[in-house]
Formats: structure tokens, C-alpha cells, sequence
């Protein structure tokens, strides 16, 4: 008697499966939202404005047209639209008409948005590192970013194109900049 080993139907999850999924799930909601909290309470901004504000302190001449700023973030165009409205009326960015294209427009980073990154950081990363960081071994860690790195791979061959952080590597995709990026933004 041959015994066959069938393979899963994929269209069903194992109750293990399961349980690494909704771990897995409240982990990475958990995660966002806590940033996010932090972000909030300490300095009245959220992790998208931040997402924003620091595709902009990392851009040349601290500027990007709204179809850029669609690319870095992987946002659809109607949301970076009404962040950026929403931005601008806190003063973080401004609107600045684009000279090769009078259809398109820059966002540029304010004096205003410069400072509020410059303050969020040192608390921001503070709050990555005691949640991720603190929470994980040295071994741990390496083996987290090759699992990572394997889903965004698995995801991005799902559907190519179309991740949430188009066009970007691993160490790109986290709003967090290099320290040169923070003194740049400072002394600006």
C-alpha cells in the first residue's frame, strides 16, 4: 500500500495555520497602531503625515510632484491628494507650481514640516525600538528580516506593482531616515 501525501487545499487553512495568521495579524495592526498612537499623543501628527514628511526631507529640494509622492508612498492618487490638503492646512507642505509641467504641481516641505519631524524622531524611534527591537533576540531579529524579506517577495509576486511600498527596498520602505537626513532637516 503506497501512501500519497496530498497537499492542503488552499482555499482552506490549518487550525495551526489559522492561529500564525491572526497572530501574525493583530502583531502587525498592533504595530501600526502603536506608532501611530505614539506619533498622535507626543506630537499631535499621524504615521501617514510622518510617511509623508519624510518621503519630502529625503527628496531633492525637499519636493516631490503628487505622482512621486504616489510612487514613494503606494498610496492611491485620491488619498495622497487629501493628506497633502490636509497637511497644508497645518502648514506642513505647500503646493508650488511645477515649471516643466503646468498640469503638475510640487509639494514641498515647510519650514513647519521640517520641525515636526525633527522633534517626532528621537520619540518615534525610541517607540520602534522598545516595541521591535527590545522585543526580539539578535538571532531573532536576522531571522525576522529574512522572513520578511520572503514575504515581500511572495507578496510582490501575488501582485506585481502593486505593493505598499512601490519601487522600494527593505531599508527604504520604514519612514525612519539616517541621522544625516535628521541633521539636514534640522539645519534647514
Amino acid at each position: 500500500m503506497s501512501s500519497v501525501r496530498q497537499s492542503p487545499d488552499p482555499r482552506k487553512l490549518s487550525d495551526d495555520e489559522i492561529e500564525l495568521f491572526n497572530a501574525f495579524y493583530v502583531m502587525r495592526r498592533g504595530f501600526d497602531r502603536t506608532l501611530d498612537a505614539q506619533l498622535q499623543r507626543d506630537h499631535g501628527i499621524s504615521i501617514s503625515e510622518l510617511e509623508v514628511l519624510m518621503a519630502l526631507v529625503r527628496a531633492p529640494g525637499r519636493r516631490l510632484r503628487v505622482r512621486e509622492l504616489v510612487d514613494v508612498t503606494g498610496w492611491e492618487k485620491s488619498r495622497v491628494s487629501h493628506q497633502v490638503t490636509r497637511m497644508a492646512a497645518r502648514g506642513f507642505v505647500e503646493r508650488q507650481e511645477c515649471a516643466e509641467d503646468r498640469r503638475a504641481s510640487y509639494i514641498h516641505l515647510t519650514g513647519d514640516g521640517r520641525r515636526v519631524v525633527v522633534r517626532a524622531l528621537p520619540e518615534h524611534t525610541a517607540t520602534i525600538r522598545r516595541v521591535l527591537f527590545d522585543a526580539l533576540t539578535d538571532a531573532q531579529q536576522a531571522e525576522f528580516l529574512q522572513i520578511s524579506r520572503r514575504m515581500i517577495a511572495a507578496n510582490e509576486a501575488e501582485n506585481p506593482g502593486a505593493d505598499d511600498c512601490a519601487g522600494t527596498d527593505v531599508e527604504e520602505s520604514h519612514p525612519e531616515p539616517a541621522a544625516e537626513e535628521v541633521r539636514s532637516a534640522a539645519a534647514s
